[in-house]
């Protein structure tokens, strides 16, 4: 029996979900298509944003919510149906004002690879108007930055 390689992860203890690519992840080359992977990273996000407390209800609660400006990705290596993914992210930087820019690793159980990292830059903005504001302190408490072991 071979044991799966140990996961490497660019910071300690990040937020994880495991997903298995489908034959409807591929694209026409037989991989998993790019907007599939930012299908994944904003899936992961939510999840982590609900798992510190802040959901939909949370977001209308407190009158502020989140929205992706600009998104960095890169793609490092392809995956294939029936590849098991574990997809990561944390919160790479908060500056306390208007925005943040969470991180994300994704990494392949066979052997251990990252197959991506990337970075969203997300915007608070008033949940009424849509204009960006300032993060409520609940915000600020939350999403404080992970210490990466990257670079």
């Amino acid at each position: 029996m071979t044991s799966s390689p140990p996961l490497i992860w660019d910071v300690p203890a990040p937020f994880v979900q495991t997903i298995t690519v489908s034959e409807g992840h591929l694209d026409e080359f037989g991989h998993t298509n790019n907007v599939v992977y930012l299908s994944w990273l904003q899936d992961v996000a939510w999840a982590h944003s609900v798992s510190l407390g802040f959901g939909m209800a949370e977001y209308r609660r407190i009158g502020a919510g989140c929205v992706a400006r600009r998104h960095e990705l890169d793609y490092l290596a392809a995956t294939h149906a029936g590849d098991l993914l574990h997809v990561a992210t944390w919160i790479a930087e908060n500056s306390g004002k208007v925005d943040m820019w969470r991180a994300y690793q994704i990494l392949r159980a066979q052997d251990g690879k990252t197959v991506l990292r990337g970075r969203t830059h997300w915007i608070c903005v008033d949940m009424l108007s849509g204009r960006p504001r300032r993060q409520p302190a609940e915000f600020i408490a939350a999403y404080r930055p992970a210490v990466s072991s990257f670079g």
